[in-house]
């Protein structure tokens, strides 16, 4: 069975009939209940024309499932209309999908999972699993978006930067159970990519191909983590740095700078470097000046502390750092790094194992608190960059 083929061909086959009239919670039922059938029939008896065939049984699933006295009259009308079985029409709905999944009246979260549900076709417990909920919690999720969204016509236009903004989300949550969210990510940003003109589109998934192709290189065999600086440069996947330099190359060249395309940069700056020491910090300190101006975001200027510390030395870090809130995500571990940069391993070891405790998960306590022992044991003892800038992993 070609799980991918019955996933890339689940928006197409909603869209088709949502345009026939059905609204989408009842389209969405119908398709999934669709999808099941494929995998139960498929394998034995293919059909020739995978989305005509998808089209047709759920297309009847919706009809069944509209057979009450209340929709009668709905309902004959439905059947009056149905078309007889044949090739699917060649439109492409899959860009209504993804607006109508990003509705501005949906959570992040539940966005996020609709999207991972409609358009990218995964199924209620792969989407639980992903996120380490229990199936229930997720489909009582979906179930709410989807009530949310049924009124929602896709006949206007939709927000793009809101649909890039659910995609990065679903990047950020990595992969976890048998889902790769971060390939699916990258799969349905592509694809996004390819159906509108928009340059922050190819910005996101430069930014993606550009962070993905350093996955290997992020932990030891034993999970722990690895910054940067250590990474085994000759592990990352050159095909997808090449392939993300370029989408960004023709993103940038039209001169209409977003954030995705500013983060982008950055990330080509460290895959560019053959080494650690070969960084051009002062020109990714100008990306940072870049994206502070778009964004005005505390944690890209904490990030940006970090890149000025490497560019002009650990004290001007610690003077850009000293203007943020400390309570900010990761601020501990990147003031515990510039201080073991400036000669002061005492203050960075308590810090570090301050940020410890407030680490937002165990691969990432488990490395502070190692930072801090080392050093303790050490000393002066040299180490990488901390896991807390985005330029440090």
């Amino acid at each position: 069975m070609d799980e991918l083929l019955l996933r890339s061909l689940t928006p197409g086959v909603l869209g088709i009939l949502v345009r026939r009239g059905a609204d989408f919670a009842a389209a969405e039922d119908a398709v999934q209940d669709a999808l099941v059938e494929a995998v139960r029939t498929w394998p034995s008896d293919p059909p020739r024309d995978p989305k005509g065939w998808m089209v047709t049984v759920a297309w009847r699933r919706f009809l069944d499932a509209t057979r009450t006295d209340t929709a009668r009259r709905r309902r004959e009308a439905l059947l009056d209309e149905e078309p007889a079985p044949g090739p699917a029409p060649a439109v492409d709905d899959t860009l209504q999908l993804y607006f109508l999944c990003a509705h501005p009246s949906l959570t992040q979260a539940s966005a996020v999972a609709l999207t991972l549900r409609a358009v990218g076709g995964l199924t209620t417990r792969q989407i639980a699993r992903a996120y380490l909920v229990p199936e229930a919690t997720m489909a009582q999720r979906i179930s709410r978006a989807k009530r949310t969204v049924s009124d929602v016509r896709l006949d206007r236009p939709g927000d793009v930067a809101t649909v890039l903004r659910v995609l990065y989300l679903v990047f950020n949550e990595g992969y976890s159970g048998d889902v790769d969210l971060a390939a699916e990510a990258i799969r349905l940003t592509r694809r996004l990519a390819a159906a509108v003109d928009h340059p922050e589109a190819a910005g996101l998934l430069a930014l993606m191909l550009l962070h993905h192709a350093r996955r290997a290189a992020r932990t030891a065999p034993d999970g722990s983590l690895v910054p940067l600086a250590e990474q085994d440069r000759g592990s990352w996947d050159t095909a997808s740095i090449t392939e993300g330099v370029r989408i960004l190359q023709a993103a940038l060249a039209r001169d209409r700078l977003g954030e995705f395309q500013a983060q982008a940069a950055i990330a080509a700056l460290h895959a560019d470097a053959p080494t650690a020491q070969e960084t051009d910090w002062v020109q990714i300190v100008e990306w940072y000046d870049e994206l502070v101006r778009l964004t005005d975001s505390p944690i890209v200027r904490l990030n940006r502390a970090v890149a000025v510390g490497e560019a002009d030395g650990p004290r001007a870090g610690l003077a850009a750092l000293a203007d943020l809130d400390d309570s900010l995500p990761r601020h501990g571990a990147v003031a515990a790094y510039l201080h073991e940069r400036d000669g002061d391993p005492a203050t960075a070891a308590r810090l570090y194992a301050e940020a410890a405790l407030k680490a937002p998960n165990l691969a990432e306590r488990d490395h502070l608190i190692r930072r801090a022992a080392g050093l303790n044991a050490r000393g002066d003892a040299e180490v990488g960059p901390g896991p807390g800038a985005t330029s440090g992993l």
